[in-house]
């Protein structure tokens, strides 16, 4: 057994190991240069083995930053763009608010078109001089550069990735290129089929470039296949058209090399997570039996249904405004409501269970649960950071951080010991996340102005639990004590949540 344990860690570091290699190998041509405008991170990548061509913009959606969008720069630098990334306010290393937040969004459209306008500005002086440049977005970035684009001549054409598609006509803005993933839902591709369809005087089909280029009118909508809200940032078809559209838009014929890293990071994240399965196994026993709830069916289900029916209607009026980070706010509150909620039902099904087995200290549950967070944080957030997007924390953010793990904890503290122990429902894991999964969209329905960009944080946090699941079992089965892996997955989801949602004023 320790020689096929060895064999397999020593087959996940070559994985690890090839993957960094590929991604951190330099691109052959093209350059990247760091800036800041005041507060405003900015990143420009430019061609090495030709003359510098337009200037594009490419701004990032909702809880990203720049690094997400590093693959359609790199891509367009490739073919002899010069592409310009950047930080919102309020995201990624962007040390000011976005003001406004929720509450008025009038005002924080203003804030993010303005810095658009600052960036714009600036690549502009990147390029020719009178030159007009292109735009590129993402998600709520997509609506934004369509916005900033109406009515101005200087922008040769934009490139939309999952839009909503709020104010576009048939002539505005200029040359619009409207990218959805395949699995997005209905109400984006709808979007791409009305916006393709204005210049199609009817029903519009995919990939059918309509309207007339020269003229500034052409419309085109293109479905990534296989691709969803954030995989078409990382999408072969994506960033293909985007480059073909803006060649068309601008008369290039470069091609260069499309940037195909995300092969490279689903090898490095699963690595790495297949990794943590072989360092389980160094953790020390807590319990020689396996603590928990050890539920069956008939007995967990009621505990596990009930909070995610429950949570958003306790929440659906409360109020949410004391964190500065944006829906980070709603979320502890939820998270806390669910655990006391899960925790009742406990209580309610083991009050005529058997005696309940000793347990170890909390102080020898928090030393296993320390490494298990570092591993989360630092051995995964680390990649994250440099390839995905940003994970370190600001000054104000670390403020938020513990907050944050208020909720998470008592979630998972809670989570876990109702899915393990002897007997425990074969399936009940996965199950009582679906439920968690299932009470965020509930929360949405109930008050959808509020609370609408959840919606787009559900996948993310799906492929978290589904990252945690597999760790923490494995962990659970070495140290017999869910509570050391809920800790650290605690840890791990109120870090991640503290760092990425924006900071508002």
């Amino acid at each position: 057994m320790l020689k096929i344990n060895n064999l397999c860690l020593i087959a996940t570091a070559a994985a690890i190991g090839l993957a960094l290699v590929r991604l951190l190998a330099p691109e052959a041509n093209v350059r990247v240069e760091l800036s800041r405008l005041g507060d405003i991170p900015v990143s420009v990548f430019r061609p090495l083995s030709t003359a510098d061509g337009p200037v594009v913009v490419v701004a990032h959606g909702f809880a990203g930053s720049q690094q997400l969008m590093q693959p359609m720069a790199m891509t367009l630098a490739s073919a002899g763009y010069t592409a310009v990334t950047f930080d919102f306010a309020g995201h990624g290393r962007n040390a000011t608010p976005l003001s406004g937040g929720i509450k008025d969004m009038a005002e924080s459209t203003r804030a993010l078109l303005a810095e658009i306008d600052r960036v714009a500005i600036y690549a502009r002086g990147l390029g020719a001089p009178g030159r007009p440049i292109a735009l590129v977005g993402h998600s709520m970035a997509a609506d934004l550069v369509v916005q900033y684009a109406m009515g101005r001549n200087d922008i040769a054409a934009v490139v939309a990735l999952s839009v909503f598609g709020g104010g576009v006509t048939a002539t505005e803005p200029r040359n619009l290129l409207v990218v959805d993933g395949a699995w997005e839902p209905a109400m984006l591709t709808d979007a791409g089929y009305r916006i393709a369809g204005m210049a199609a005087n009817g029903l519009a089909r995919e990939r059918v470039t309509y309207g007339d280029l020269a003229a500034g009118t052409a419309r085109r909508f293109v479905l990534a296949a296989g691709a969803e809200h954030i995989g078409v940032i990382y999408s072969l078809d994506a960033l293909t058209e985007a480059r073909d559209w803006l060649n068309a838009a601008f008369g290039r014929t470069d091609a260069g090399v499309i940037d195909r890293r995300g092969k490279w990071l689903a090898l490095l994240f699963a690595g790495l997570v297949a990794m943590a399965s072989s360092l389980a196994r160094l953790l020390p026993v807590l319990s020689p039996t396996p603590l928990g709830a050890g539920l069956g069916w008939r007995r967990m289900a009621p505990v596990a249904i009930a909070p995610a029916i429950l949570t958003p209607l306790l929440l659906w009026k409360a109020p949410t405004d004391f964190l500065p980070v944006l829906l980070g706010d709603y979320l502890v509150i939820h998270f806390i409501v669910y655990g006391v909620l899960t925790a009742v039902g406990l209580w309610l099904t083991r009050a005529r269970a058997m005696p309940a087995i000793p347990r170890p200290s909390w102080t020898r549950v928090i030393v296993i649960a320390a490494p298990v967070a570092t591993y989360y944080i630092v051995v995964m957030g680390a990649p994250i950071d440099l390839f995905v997007t940003s994970f370190m924390p600001m000054a104000m953010r670390w403020l938020i951080i513990p907050a944050m793990f208020v909720g998470t904890s008592l979630y998972f503290l809670t989570d876990e010991w109702l899915t393990r122990g002897a007997g425990a429902a074969r399936g009940g894991y996965a199950f009582s996340k679906a439920c968690f999964l299932a009470s965020l969209l509930g929360a949405v329905a109930l008050n959808p102005t509020k609370l609408f960009f959840l919606i787009i944080i559900v996948p993310v946090i799906l492929v978290l639990f589904v990252v945690y699941g597999l760790v923490n079992r494995w962990i659970y089965r070495r140290v017999n004590d869910p509570r050391a892996a809920a800790l650290g997955a605690a840890a791990a989801l109120a870090w991640a949540i503290a760092v990425t949602f924006p900071i508002v004023g």
